[in-house]
C-alpha cells in the first residue's frame, strides 16, 4: 500500500498538507485560502469529493483560516481536532455542532479509510497542540511543527517514521537581531514556541542515529521573517555531518516551500 504526502503551503503565513493512499485523502491544517486549497487539490488530479478528513493542530490562524469553509464544502470529510483546540477557538466551535467533527487525544488511536492516525501532544502556545503521525500498510509518516522542544513523547512517535516533517521555523541568530519586540522574541524561543534549525537538525541527528534507517526528512515551517531555505538546509547538513551523517547516504533532505505545491512524496512503492 502506497502512502504519499505533499505540502500545499508551509510556513508562518499559512499551513497546509495532504496525506493519502490510493483510497483516503486527509488534509492537516487549512490555513490558507480555500482557493489555493481547492488549486493544489485540482494540480494533484483531485476533486473536493476526495478528501476523506481534516486534521487541526492547533487554533492559530495559520493552521485554521478555512476551516470553516472546507466543513462547508467538503461533504465526504470528517474533521479532527483535540478538545483544546475546539473549545478554544470560537470559529472552530461552530463546527462542533456538525456530526462530521470528532475529537483526538494524544496517543488515542484512530483510523480514516485505511489510514492509521496516531496523535500526540506538542509543546506549543496553544491550548491544547497535537501532531500527529501516519500508517498504512508498513509505511509510516509524521508530522510534527510549533513546537518548542523535542519531548520524548514526540521522539517516541516520530523515531520510525519513514518520512518525517520537521518544523525548521528559524535561525537563533536572524531572531534574536530581527524588529520584533522582546517578548515576542522570548515566545518564539522559548519552551513552548518554535523548533529552530539547530533543535531540528538534533533531533534528526538523533533518530538516525538511534534507528540507522533511511528516510525522507523535509524541513517545514520555515519562518519568512527570521530564516532562508537555504539556510535551513545548510544548518542541518553541517550538523548532520558532524556527526558522520551524509545526506544522499544517510537520507534525502528537502525544503517545504512557503507558497509552492511541493513534490509528491510516496512511501511503499
Amino acid at each position: 500500500m502506497k502512502l504519499s504526502f505533499c505540502s500545499l503551503a508551509s510556513g508562518s503565513s499559512g499551513n497546509c498538507y495532504l496525506v493519502r493512499t490510493e483510497s483516503t485523502a486527509i488534509f492537516v491544517d487549512a490555513g490558507i485560502s480555500g482557493r489555493r486549497i481547492f488549486a493544489g487539490l485540482a494540480a494533484l488530479g483531485m476533486n473536493q469529493g476526495d478528501v476523506d478528513g481534516v486534521l487541526i493542530t492547533h487554533e492559530h490562524i495559520d493552521h485554521i483560516k478555512s476551516v470553516q469553509m472546507l466543513a462547508k464544502k467538503l461533504e465526504n470529510a470528517n474533521f479532527f481536532a483535540s478538545a483544546g483546540t475546539w473549545n478554544a477557538a470560537g470559529e472552530l466551535r461552530k463546527c462542533l455542532e456538525s456530526a462530521q467533527c470528532g475529537e483526538v487525544a494524544a496517543k488515542r488511536i484512530f483510523k480514516i479509510g485505511d489510514i492509521m492516525v496516531t496523535p500526540f501532544s506538542l509543546s506549543h502556545d496553544a491550548a491544547e497542540p497535537t501532531g500527529y503521525s501516519f500508517a498504512a500498510g508498513t509505511s509510516k509518516l509524521s508530522i510534527v511543527t510549533d513546537t518548542g522542544i523535542i519531548t520524548e513523547e514526540i521522539h517516541e512517535a516520530i523515531r520510525d517514521s519513514e518520512l518525517l516533517v520537521i518544523e525548521a521555523n528559524h535561525d537563533v541568530h536572524m531572531l534574536e537581531f530581527c524588529r520584533y519586540p522582546y517578548s515576542v522574541k522570548r515566545r518564539i524561543l522559548g519552551e513552548l514556541g518554535h523548533l529552530s534549525n539547530d533543535a531540528a537538525a538534533s533531533e534528526i541527528c538523533r533518530i538516525c542515529e538511534e534507528t540507522g534507517e533511511y528516510r525522507e526528512v523535509l524541513l517545514a515551517h520555515l519562518s519568512k521573517e527570521n530564516n532562508f531555505p537555504e539556510m535551513a538546509y545548510q544548518t542541518v547538513k553541517n550538523l548532520l555531518e558532524e556527526h558522520e551523517i551524509y545526506i544522499g547516504k544517510h537520507l534525502n533532505l528537502h525544503i517545504m516551500k512557503r507558497d509552492e505545491l511541493s513534490p509528491v512524496f510516496t512511501l511503499g512503492k
